[in-house]
């Protein structure tokens, strides 16, 4: 192990294409840095589209008790167990985008307290919810395109996305790095002391605001273009490896 001054005081993780591999695991070798990280006052968190019903077993196999901002920041907690903030889309506005997903989508979900749903699982009783994050997809990028440009044309919504064929759709303002900057306060410190991971559109607003933005190898071009370095892809401990090259120098 390198010397144990850091360089930096929180560390954010993306989970898909990041902190995963394609296998969907976090490798012992993560594991191991990302452990050490925290066993040295470094806060490892997760900034994530993920909800709970999804990031919460990530969360506790990777045995660290800090912060997790997921669905795109409209959920920050704390800590395990300590919710501190959720944001809503209005229901009226789940309906018009259940309709245009239905219409011209592929397929759609959304993620409430209760449940991340499908279009399979989709009932009446779903607009009943509230929903903090929505998201509908399809491979006819033209379509993807036409769908985009018209919720842009809201002027209340989020947009971005974690694979090109899909639209991530939250509340106007909520984003990985609001989320993050929110811990930040909580902590005590800036945006300066965070480095940052992540390989798709929804990480892109964090690492430009962290103090440094790092983008997998296996990053979208925009995002490399973007990021202040670039570590090795997420099959390759790309997090690891950056961890111990600029957390621990």
């Amino acid at each position: 192990m390198p010397r144990t001054k850091t360089n930096f005081k929180l560390i954010a993780l993306d989970l898909d294409g990041t902190l995963l591999n394609d296998e969907k695991k976090i490798t012992d070798e993560s594991k191991k840095w990302l452990t050490y990280a925290a066993e040295h006052g470094v806060t490892v968190m997760f900034s994530t589209g993920r909800g709970l019903q999804t990031a919460g077993a990530l969360w506790r196999e990777l045995g660290v008790d800090g912060p997790a901002v997921l669905l795109n920041g409209a959920e920050i907690w704390e800590k395990p167990g300590k919710l501190l903030k959720r944001s809503f889309l209005p229901r009226d506005t789940v309906r018009k985008l259940h309709e245009i997903a239905s219409a011209r989508a592929e397929w759609y979900w959304g993620y409430s307290v209760e449940s991340l749903t499908g279009r399979a699982d989709w009932t009446p009783e779903m607009f009943e919810r509230d929903w903090m994050k929505f998201g509908m997809g399809t491979n006819d990028m033209k379509v993807l395109a036409g769908i985009r440009k018209e919720l842009a044309g809201w002027g209340t919504l989020e947009l971005t996305w974690s694979v090109p064929i899909n639209i991530e759709i939250s509340v106007k303002g909520v984003t990985k790095e609001n989320g993050v900057r929110e811990i930040c306060k909580r902590l005590g410190i800036t945006m300066e002391d965070v480095i940052a991971f992540g390989d798709s559109d929804n990480d892109l607003c964090l690492l430009r605001a962290a103090g440094m933005g790092v983008a997998m190898g296996n990053a979208e071009e925009h995002v490399k273009a973007a990021a202040d370095a670039i570590t090795r892809t997420n099959n390759e401990d790309g997090v690891a490896h950056a961890v111990r090259e600029f957390v621990f120098g």
